[in-house]
């Protein structure tokens, strides 16, 4: 115990040259706290048997406790795993446009909420809703922070304490373990479940509208997997049908949601937003940071009548978007307006890729290192849309022993870098990596290669 009398004293190490650094980098009242944590660190380790560090091994550990309390949590990084909308990874890159737009409105102050011709208050919700009423030809629009509030605010708005109609099919989960069914209750709707599993026919619509009052029917894309075999589900516009003839509006939950069609491009065809309002849907939700290529939002548009309601409810003011969602969102709709996404949208860009670029930037990279192999392989959309589909890509392979333990050095490289594990392999998919980040991807595996 004798040794500890000789540690330095805060007030020692503070006054040090690197102390006076620590406190112009960290400030003062970080640069104590980390001090005396790591006093209180050295005495413990001592009562187990530990020695006495010199003072410059605990000017080191002071050091690496302020780096290590001020690294961000969230960062940067670098997907080459092939699954473009990547949840885990934060899903859809944004487009230059849009992070332009959030930069600019960030800066300084905007117009969020006031009307420059009437020099008064005015409201946010017009910003994306004349884009959205434009570029899909919806009577009103209204944006919200994600798909699951959009379908809860239209829940608890319209329907609360009242029947709901959805099909068995439809009862979906998606990631994190977040339940379609739960959203509808948590709003106060009563479910009424029809079919089964497998098969819903028009008849069962029918016969609930016929057997009790019901507010509204409500059908859920299944957007993160796919039932095949012995299935039938009737149209969208059948259904819409059934109930309007009973005056009964219909919500049409597209999950992922797209503007464009995904059948150019040797994937299934994914429903769109303007197929669901041609076919007669009253309400459409969908997200804005799947398919369409944005921010996270949750995007309602249908009939005027009922989206005022939505505005009016009290929830709406507790989902609404920011500023930043907004003007992401609004230069991302203009892509579309312009006839631009494909062109201007990373994650279009990468479902348009040409196989000969991708096979060639893979072979730049396996060139460069001096290292590895071009083999044939597969990337996905993911992000909870088109379950089950793929599209052919070229992926530099890596013949390196304990790929698992390779694949863990690079999560630690700055930026972080994924790849993944093909056939013992070491695989990393240039579909999935953005032009400008190539040459930190190649030096992040030279240097795991070396270690």
């Amino acid at each position: 115990m004798s040794d500890l009398r000789n540690l330095p004293s805060v007030d020692k190490l503070v006054n040090t040259h690197q102390g006076s650094e620590w406190i112009a980098n960290f400030g003062r009242p970080l640069t104590i706290d980390a001090i005396r944590s790591m006093l209180d660190d050295v005495r413990t380790d001592h009562k187990s048997g530990g020695s006495l560090p010199s003072q410059a091994v605990l000017l080191d550990k002071v050091l690496d406790k302020l780096n290590f309390w001020v690294v961000p949590t969230l960062r940067p990084v670098i997907n080459a795993s092939g699954v473009i909308i990547h949840t885990n990874l934060g899903r859809a890159p944004m487009s230059q446009a849009a992070l332009q737009a959030t930069h600019q409105v960030s800066v300084g102050y905007s117009n969020l909420e006031y009307d420059l011709g009437k020099g008064q208050r005015g409201s946010r919700l017009l910003h994306a809703e004349t884009l959205l009423t434009r570029l899909i030809g919806a009577e009103a629009a209204l944006v919200v922070n994600n798909n699951a509030a959009a379908v809860l605010l239209a829940l608890t708005a319209l329907v609360h304490r009242r029947r709901v109609v959805i099909a068995r099919s439809q009862l979906v989960e998606i990631g994190g373990g977040f339940r379609v069914p739960d959203v509808m209750k948590q709003s106060g709707a009563k479910l009424v479940e029809i079919g089964t599993t497998n098969r819903i026919h028009l008849r069962d619509y029918q016969q609930a509208i016929d057997e009790q009052p019901i507010k509204l029917i409500m059908r859920a894309h299944r957007s993160n997997f796919a039932i095949v075999g012995f299935t039938t589900e009737p149209p969208l516009d059948e259904i819409v049908a059934a109930a309007h003839a009973a005056e009964i509006p219909v919500l049409d939950d597209l999950g992922s949601g797209t503007l464009l069609d995904t059948a150019p491009y040797g994937l299934a065809h994914e429903p769109m937003v303007q197929e669901s309002l041609a076919a007669g849907a009253d309400l459409v939700c969908f997200s804005g940071d799947k398919l369409l290529g944005g921010p996270q939002a949750g995007i309602i548009v249908g009939r005027s009548e009922l989206v005022a309601k939505l505005k009016k409810h009290p929830l709406a003011r507790a989902v609404r978007s920011d500023k930043m969602t907004l003007a992401a969102l609004s230069a991302t709709l203009l892509h579309y307006l312009k006839d631009e996404a494909v062109s201007e949208i990373p994650i279009w860009r990468m479902i348009s890729a040409d196989q000969a670029e991708i096979q060639a930037r893979a072979q730049g990279w396996a060139t460069n290192l001096k290292s590895g192999k071009v083999i044939p392989g597969e990337s996905t959309v993911g992000g909870g849309s088109l379950p089950g589909e793929s599209m052919p890509t070229f992926l530099l392979a890596l013949d390196i022993p304990h790929p698992d333990r390779f694949l863990k050095r690079l999560r630690q490289n700055d930026p972080p870098i994924i790849g993944r594990i093909q056939d013992s392999l070491a695989v990393f998919d240039p579909r999935t990596v953005l032009p400008e980040q190539g040459e930190y991807l190649l030096n992040g595996i030279q240097t795991s290669i070396n270690e």
